[in-house]
């Protein structure tokens, strides 16, 4: 029984304090040398976490807001989203489910460089990661019902995507152009060979005018 009880007390689901959640994270994910090998663990499922990253990428743990960015960063670098759609922690020996508002992460900032075909769009994430959209990192924009706006959203790596920020997406869109793809005319942008349709021309022609 005791034995038992010092494995609960060293597991994630057992953690009552964001500090104690950074020690445990810390001895899987080789913090401040990048994202651990998630995909690579096979652990089991040990329930679900009270933390929650929201729409605008703030986190939360028991209902208060995770202000530490090291903090932010480590525990993202221990983040996967299954095939059940689900966003989990993971360790070597355990994964603990936590709620995913939108994206777990926000690109917060945008390069350009290069010129059609040869243009490259980078972002940087709300956590630091740096992706080059493209064929590895592909873009998708999605209409947004409520609203009537778009939402841009690049994976990031696994199944893990970012939400463009509403003052980067204005950006990004100002690099888009009229494409012809599969017979017809689609306001689109480019970035290392791929291109990533926005809506068609015309419901772009219908907006502007």
């Amino acid at each position: 029984m005791t034995e038992r009880a010092d494995l609960r007390q060293d597991s994630l689901t057992a953690a009552t304090e964001a500090r104690g959640l950074e020690a445990l994270v810390s001895r899987a994910a080789r913090a401040g040398k990048g994202p651990a090998p998630v995909e690579r663990w096979n652990p089991a499922f040990c329930g679900d976490l009270d933390m929650e990253i929201r729409q605008d990428g703030s986190w939360f743990y028991l209902g208060t807001p995770i202000g530490r960015m090291p903090l932010v960063q480590l525990f993202s670098s221990v983040l996967r989203k299954d095939e059940d759609g689900r966003t989990y922690l993971v360790t070597p020996v355990e994964r603990v489910g936590i709620r995913v508002v939108d994206a777990p992460f926000i690109a917060v900032e945008m390069d350009v460089s290069g010129t059609g075909d040869a243009q490259i769009i980078t972002f940087r994430t709300n956590v630091g990661d740096v992706v080059e959209a493209g064929p590895g990192h592909p873009l998708r924009f999605v209409d947004e019902d409520a609203t009537g706006g778009l939402k841009p959203y690049v994976l990031v790596r696994g199944r893990l995507e970012a939400l463009v920020a509403r003052p980067v997406m204005y950006e990004l869109v100002e690099y888009g152009e009229e494409i012809e793809i599969d017979g017809r005319r689609m306001f689109a942008v480019r970035s290392k060979g791929a291109v990533y349709p926005i809506m068609p021309a015309e419901k772009l022609n219908r907006l502007s005018t």
